[in-house]
């Protein structure tokens, strides 16, 4: 028996074909768990096919895309970066951060903003995304403590499903870390995920810091989850991650009135 719910399941699809097609995207992929079991919902694909009508038949409509294809996360990772400035000590969600005069440079690459966000606090920086922000917050880390936090919420590793052909990603070793390397793990390049990992990565702080295997097979007891996030981090996170979609966030579109809403965006 699958966790597949086949109302949600059906409504995903139909959401997920729609915003590919307005979009005029080659492909899409959209993966809804439970944060307090891990189970999964719905797992949708776009283009898709009808098992019923062999002319539709091509062998790049089978795919698992949710599952099996490797991206770069991009800005969807910077609030795991934000999880292990907060975990430091070093910073707070108040914390003061200079972005003027929204370009910074480390060794040859030029980071931007689209505009001169001025001084901000740790939660504006998520809620623009901000680049120049994410950068002096990166370079006041060690790179292996933003790897750690990668590494914890589950990322470069199978989330344990069972699908067939699951990608692991890439998430670079621990290493000594050129200033370089650092800002760009921390703004979700030099690494790759699956739709699926970076589900169970915010399914963790949606559950406070547990860290629960994803299962779509309903074969048996729900497995315990493990703390792998500061309770304190992960919920502050959630309310920076609250302002992605009021009014100035870079997601207003995606707000859902009457709920509460955490989310970010991200542009690879």
């Amino acid at each position: 028996q699958l966790t597949i719910d086949l109302r949600i399941q059906y409504l995903a699809y139909r959401a997920l074909k729609r915003a590919v097609d307005e979009a005029n995207a080659s492909s899409g992929s959209l993966v809804l768990a439970d944060v307090e079991t891990g189970d999964i919902l719905a797992i949708v694909n776009e283009p898709a096919f009808n098992p019923n009508n062999r002319a539709q038949f091509k062998p790049a409509r089978l795919r698992n895309r949710a599952v099996i294809d490797l991206m770069e996360p991009g800005s969807t990772v910077k609030p795991f970066t934000m999880v292990a400035a907060l975990e430091s000590g070093k910073f707070s969600p108040s914390t003061r951060i200079d972005t003027s005069p929204g370009h910074f440079r480390v060794g040859r690459k030029t980071y931007l903003d689209p505009v001169n966000y001025g001084v901000v606090d740790l939660t504006k920086i998520i809620t623009k995304s901000s680049q120049v922000g994410m950068t002096k917050v990166a370079l006041a880390l060690d790179g292996n403590d933003i790897r750690s936090v990668f590494y914890r919420l589950g990322l470069g590793q199978s989330t344990g499903t069972g699908f067939p052909g699951e990608g692991s990603g890439v998430l670079p070793s621990p290493r000594h870390w050129k200033d370089i390397e650092k800002v760009t793990l921390a703004f979700g390049y030099s690494l790759s995920v699956t739709p699926l990992q970076l589900l169970q990565a915010y399914s963790t702080l949606g559950s406070g810091g547990i860290k629960r295997p994803l299962r779509i097979l309903n074969d048996g007891p729900l497995l315990e989850g493990e703390r792998v996030i500061n309770k304190l981090a992960a919920g502050q996170v959630l309310d920076m991650l609250k302002t992605v979609a009021q009014q100035g966030g870079t997601a207003q579109k995606a707000s859902i009135p009457a709920y509460s809403f955490s989310g970010k965006t991200g542009t690879v």
